[in-house]
């Protein structure tokens, strides 16, 4: 009897439970009644405080095009994993304990980069593991697109078209700020195929002036409106050259709410025209998974249920030039795919006459 757990940890996206369901019914097909699924609740938290149940094979059915997951998830920070906290659990130790309880072949772990470097943790520690590459930033090294980010690029781009219309009617310059914390790729999707006029990533640190240039140049020829796509962790050029503490100094004093009110606020200084803000937030998480995420999902599903049934764990399903293949997590833990800025897309976007502020 094949015993496997399956978990989904960090933030929630799309594809989460399209992903569950691929690697579930794979398994289901490959094993037949040989084999036995364990949902664990909330992510590592369940893992480590023992909260799991024996799921049935109809719990997988109708969840393909379900947002959220399931299982439920959490988020516990990788740097915290081996502290013993103030009630003496020992999280490393009890995540061990409890695979065994559960007498597992296997532990097929959901999420993105915090979520990768403790299961190679649990590789470390001899546990049999294997992982799939979820999040809306798709910035988890190792393969080129994680399922959710074009989800949630597909409703950041509708934001940013209805923004248009508004934006249009009114003559005003909107300022919307799209999720991407450390790497720029979902708002450079999203403002190149929204439409966008400035787009400020995290690995372009802007110079205020530049950007309220080209939206000048715009109000000078006529141009009624502007979309200013900003990501959550943009960064100008004088932070840029700050140390880490001085950068988190700055940011802890900052008045504003999010870098995106203050942006606004220092366009205003320069731009004569009406400037709004929008912050769509958690909605870029929500709903159904789009068509292309629930085939990846699917196809990263399946080949996990591969690498169990051929006993090759440590691995994380990977999409790496159109092909799904095994990456060692010991490549994966650690390190974060940002967007070169070379790469087609800015390089695209530059030449019909975006800005990056820099």
């Amino acid at each position: 009897m094949k015993k496997i757990g399956i978990l989904t940890s960090g933030g929630d996206c799309q594809g989460l439970n399209a992903s569950i369901r691929g690697v579930a019914k794979s398994l289901y097909e490959e094993f037949g009644d040989n084999v036995q699924i364990y949902g664990i609740k909330d992510g590592y938290k369940g893992l480590i405080f023992g909260e799991y149940k024996l799921m049935k094979q109809e719990d997988f059915s109708g969840i393909l095009t379900l947002g959220g997951t399931i299982l439920g998830t959490s988020r516990q920070p990788f740097k915290l994993m081996r502290v013993i906290d103030e009630n003496s659990v020992d999280k490393v130790a009890n995540m061990k304990e409890n695979y065994k309880k559960m007498g597992l072949d296997c532990l097929v772990i959901l999420g993105g980069n915090g979520t990768q470097k403790t299961a190679n943790l649990l590789r470390e520690e001899g546990l049999n593991v294997v992982t799939l590459p979820k999040t809306i930033d798709n910035d988890v090294w190792g393969t080129d697109m994680t399922f959710g980010f074009h989800s949630s690029v597909e409703l950041a781009t509708q934001v940013i078209d209805c923004l248009h219309t508004t934006a249009t009617s009114h003559g005003r310059i909107f300022c919307v700020e799209i999720m991407g914390h450390k790497v720029g790729w979902l708002p450079l999707y999203a403002g190149i195929a929204g439409g966008a006029d400035v787009i400020l990533i995290p690995e372009i640190p802007y110079d205020i002036q530049k950007v309220a240039q080209t939206l000048n140049n715009r109000i000078a020829k006529g141009k009624r409106f502007s979309i200013v796509a900003v990501a959550e962790g943009a960064l100008s050029k004088q932070e840029a050259a700050m140390s880490k503490k001085e950068f988190k100094k700055s940011r802890s004093e900052m008045k504003h709410p999010s870098i995106v009110y203050r942006i606004a606020e220092e366009l205003g200084a320069y731009v004569d025209n009406e400037i709004r803000v929008c912050v769509p937030g958690h909605f870029q998480r929500g709903g159904s998974p789009c068509a292309y995420d629930r085939v990846l999902s699917t196809r990263f599903g399946a080949a996990a249920a591969k690498l169990i049934r051929d006993k090759n764990y440590g691995n994380m399903v990977g999409l790496v030039n159109g092909k799904i293949i095994p990456v060692p997590l010991s490549e994966v833990a650690g390190r974060l795919k940002t967007v070169p800025t070379d790469c087609e897309e800015i390089l695209a976007a530059k030449a019909i006459g975006v800005t990056f502020g820099d």
